[in-house]
This record gives structure tokens, sequence and C-alpha cells, in this order.
């Protein structure tokens, strides 16, 4: 069964192609794929993120309160209608991040954040977790906001699996056509060949990690794709905006 409750801390890193073949091989070392990556080079994960029609939930992220939440639909794959996927409340306090998640076919989950009436209990849900998002829901107007994809690899340490790093790229965004079984396609997030690095851990991260990130130069940075998605269309429509004044 899939974990559902993960408390963790999350260090994000940003480079670019050269880096990531650098660091990556180093850490086969230590590291291993996880089960699915041993046979394919990339699984892709898909997300649709709710809020507010006024974007509450994002702003308020972007603000860097000692408490911030977010609700999400996550899919492996580009799903349809059966597909199991996981609809998850994501909490962080002081730096820790908390995610609770149930499993959910895709007609129940969207009914379920559309309504506020949670589905009829069955043994693949979470039934303390759907309760949970049932409050969640019973607080915020959400609607459907941005669709985010992007290709992963995961590794997780050969001796400890509470640290686990994984590698996102060719992150794609979009704000229409917000349906997860339409596909993958949408707007590139960042420059092509660029990464995005994350490490999980429990606890504190191992001295050899310590060492590596430093030998590579390479130092924690604050990356949302919800929060950079968000400051993007802000932008673009800044731009468009101006475009149209001084037309």
């Amino acid at each position: 069964m899939a974990i559902e409750v993960f408390n963790r801390y999350e260090n994000k890193y940003l480079f670019n192609h050269a880096a990531y073949l650098k660091l990556y091989n180093e850490l086969l070392e230590y590291m291993e794929p996880d089960d699915y990556n041993k046979q394919h080079e990339f699984y892709s994960i898909t997300n649709l993120y709710y809020d507010t029609p006024s974007n509450t939930l994002i702003r308020n992220s972007l603000s860097k309160p000692k408490y911030k939440e977010k609700l999400r639909l996550r899919a492996y794959g580009v799903p349809d209608g059966d597909s199991r996927v996981y609809l998850e409340i994501k909490k962080k306090v002081f730096g820790l991040v908390n995610k609770r998640r149930t499993s959910l076919m895709l007609d129940e989950a969207y009914d379920f954040v559309r309504t506020g009436i949670a589905p009829e209990y069955k043994d693949y849900m979470n039934k303390q977790v759907v309760e949970e998002i049932k409050y969640f829901l019973s607080c915020y107007d959400l609607k459907p906001m941005v669709y985010l994809s992007y290709d992963r690899k995961a590794l997780f340490c050969k001796n400890n699996r509470d640290l686990r790093i994984t590698f996102d790229t060719n992150i794609r965004s979009r704000r229409y056509d917000l349906a997860m079984e339409h596909g993958t396609h949408g707007e590139l997030l960042m420059e092509p060949g660029q990464w995005l690095m994350e490490v999980k851990a429990e606890k504190t991260i191992p001295v050899w990690l310590s060492k590596m990130l430093s030998e590579h130069q390479m130092y924690r940075t604050s990356f949302s794709k919800y929060g950079n998605e968000y400051k993007k269309m802000l932008r673009n429509s800044k731009v468009e905006s101006e475009s149209v004044l001084y037309a």
C-alpha cells in the first residue's frame, strides 16, 4: 500500500543538465533508483492544483507565513476516469512538510472537490484523510486553477529509506483545459535542460550528502512549482496589459 501520510523536511536545488549529470552519477554510490526508475528513465507526475477564484492559497503561500496549506490532485502518468489518483492536503509548518492523501478514482476526486460531499467509503480510501479534506473544502471556495506535470527520476538511500532525492525536469503548466485526462501539454515553466532537485528527509541529511552538495557548490533555494507558475502568470498578465495600453 502506498504511504499516505508524510512528515519530512524538503530542501530544493536548481541547476543545469551538466551539473545534474555529475551529481547524479556520484549519488549512485550511496543511493539507488526507485523500483520504477530501475526499468524506465523517467516517470510522469501530473497535478491539478485547487485554489479560490482570488488565488487565496497561493498568495498566502508566497507571503512566506509560518504555516501554509494547499490542496492538489496527483496522478502518476495520464489518468482516465477509472484511474487511481491521490487527493492530498499539503501543509508546511516551520519548515516541516506534512502531506496527507487518500486514494480515489479520478471521477470520485473531481466530484468530491466540486460538491464538497465525501464519496461513499471504499477500502482503498483513507477515511480519516477524506474527513480532513471534507473539512478543508468547507473552509474555501475551491476551483481547479492550474495543471502541472513533469518528468521525474527518484533515488532512495541504500541504507536509509527515509532519505529520498527526486529530480524533476520538463515542468509544464497550463491554466486552460484543466482535465488531467487530456494529457501533459502546457507551457514550460523553466528553461530547457534545467533540473529541480528535492532532498527529502525525516531528519537531518547525512554528512556524506552535505559534503557532496558543498563540493558541487549547490545551495538551497526556494522554489515552488505552483508559486513560480503563479508569478509567471502575473508577469505575463502585466505585459499583456501594457501592450494593450500602449497599442
